[in-house]
């Protein structure tokens, strides 16, 4: 739908996705208002580069789909991939097993195999390998894949375990080759691997499921000794490696500091990974501006979160527009960092989180698992998540949750290679973002977390769209010339 506009010269669209039930649902501009709120967009402030937006393969999102029928696999890898759905440009996945695996597994299981002679990835080719090769099928422009490991095998590791320990010192050089070794063998079935983190949450998780754990020292000693210059020598070095891999706030602020104050492993370092669980509500602006400042020229993405602790809502779209979601931070964080995890809104985490990181400098932004069934799951370690798509794998049944249409509204309309742009937003209550497109589109995203609609004047140059936001909604204008 195209919306008349006020200047010829220009055709705007505009979308909503709100509590009253519009997903993505176009609207019409509304009839100027006297006391409409004023944002202002500047093209000549220009700032990052977006990389792109997008969910995760996992082996439990894999392994729902070949459970459902062909034609519900084919609607939701059509929903997420092709330029009618969401048009996801930027993907995760694991190396070797994650908590979102059916089981513990790695691709070289005989110990002291240092060459790797009997590395294989056929543990992917059920599942994994088939989900990623059908979301290619739909993408037109394709996407980017994000490789993390939580663990290396445990005959690696000083405590012989697929949790918690840390990588033996005599196989640092076998750990490098297992990345490279894992690229070359996903190459062969057709899928490139565009970037690689170090460690999936190097600070651990309590030993709860796969981890291995790292200093900020290590990690960087570990990039700078043997695994920059391991993709150097076998041809890998256009491959971005990204480090930290963990939570804002403080803690980023100290490895960022490590990796980039190191210049020859800052050298090899393509970027920092951070995830959101340290709070419900504070995306740590601070943190990810000084990440930025330091290594202004790197990546800077976020390359997980999810709604955690709790077991999906069946169809119910008012759970995720209401404030009843909680999430694991309350229990494993310090009291002092308790005020920091209150229960939240779903779509509001999502939304406020996705514009507070764009705001601040992160070019890409990744969301957990693609799919998962009714109980949050499979999983493991059974800690069940939410995913923006959820099945009844029994009933081949599929629900897109209001998740689903929320993180459209950035990676469908915010395409790769577009430049965030400058606003003025005088209303603390409406959050704002905007970005320039590689083809001159402007695109303009509005948040509006209160019960009131607001009218908006979006003013560039000397002309003005005139739209209204709902309460409780995320609207998308796209302006093209």
């Amino acid at each position: 739908m195209v919306a008349a506009s006020q200047n010829t010269s220009w055709t705007v669209q505009i979308f909503e996705t709100s509590a009253a039930g519009k997903k993505l649902t176009p609207v019409n501009q509304a009839a100027p208002f006297a006391s409409a709120l004023n944002i202002t967009i500047n093209t000549e402030e220009r700032y990052q580069k977006i990389t792109g937006f997008g969910g995760s393969f996992t082996e439990a999102s894999a392994y729902l789909l070949n459970k459902l029928s062909k034609a519900n696999r084919d609607k939701i890898l059509k929903a997420y991939f092709s330029e009618e759905g969401a048009n996801y440009t930027l993907t995760r996945t694991h190396i070797n097993s994650c908590d979102f695996s059916l089981s513990n597994y790695a691709y070289a299981n005989v110990a002291g195999d240092k060459n790797l002679e009997h590395f294989s990835i056929d543990e992917d080719r059920n599942d994994l390998i088939p989900m990623i090769k059908g979301a290619q099928r739909f993408s037109k422009e394709g996407f980017k894949i994000i490789a993390s490991p939580w663990t290396a095998p445990p005959w690696m590791k000083d405590n012989n375990d697929w949790r918690g320990g840390k990588l033996l010192p005599e196989y640092r050089e076998t750990w490098a080759l297992y990345f490279s070794k894992y690229i070359k063998a996903y190459k062969n079935e057709g899928i490139d691997i565009w970037a690689v983190t170090v460690e999936n949450e190097p600070l651990g998780n309590d030993k709860n499921w796969e981890s291995m754990h790292f200093t900020p020292e290590e990690m960087t000693a570990f990039v700078r000794d043997y695994l920059g210059p391991h993709f150097e020598k076998t041809g890998l070095s256009h491959i971005p490696i990204l480090g930290y891999d963990q939570n804002r706030g403080n803690e980023l602020e100290k490895w960022a500091r490590t990796m980039f104050e190191d210049k020859e492993a800052a050298n090899y370092f393509g970027g920092t990974a951070v995830h959101w669980y340290a709070s419900t509500y504070d995306y740590f602006p601070a943190s990810l501006q000084f990440t930025h400042q330091l290594a202004p020229d790197k990546y800077l993405i976020n390359t997980e979160a999810c709604i955690d602790a709790d077991v999906p809502h069946w169809n119910d779209d008012n759970w995720y527009w209401s404030k009843e979601a909680t999430d694991w931070g309350w229990d494993w964080a310090s009291e002092k960092d308790k005020y920091l995890h209150p229960k939240y809104v779903p779509v509001f985490r999502y939304a406020g989180d996705i514009i507070g990181c764009l705001n601040n400098y992160v070019d890409g932004w990744i969301d957990w698992n693609m799919v998962l069934n009714r109980q949050g799951g499979p999983n493991w370690f059974k800690n069940w998540c939410t995913a923006p798509v959820i099945v009844d794998e029994e009933k081949d049944e599929v629900y897109f949750t209001p998740l689903y249409y929320t993180m459209a509204h950035f990676s469908k309309f915010i395409r790769p290679g577009a430049v965030r742009i400058g606003f003025e937003n005088p209303d603390k209550e409406l959050m704002v973002t905007a970005a320039q497109n590689p083809d001159g589109s402007l695109i303009v995203i509005l948040f509006n977390a209160t019960g009131k609609t607001k009218p908006v004047k979006i003013q560039l140059n000397n002309n003005e769209l005139n739209t209204s936001i709902s309460a409780k909604a995320i609207q998308t204008a796209v302006i093209r010339f």
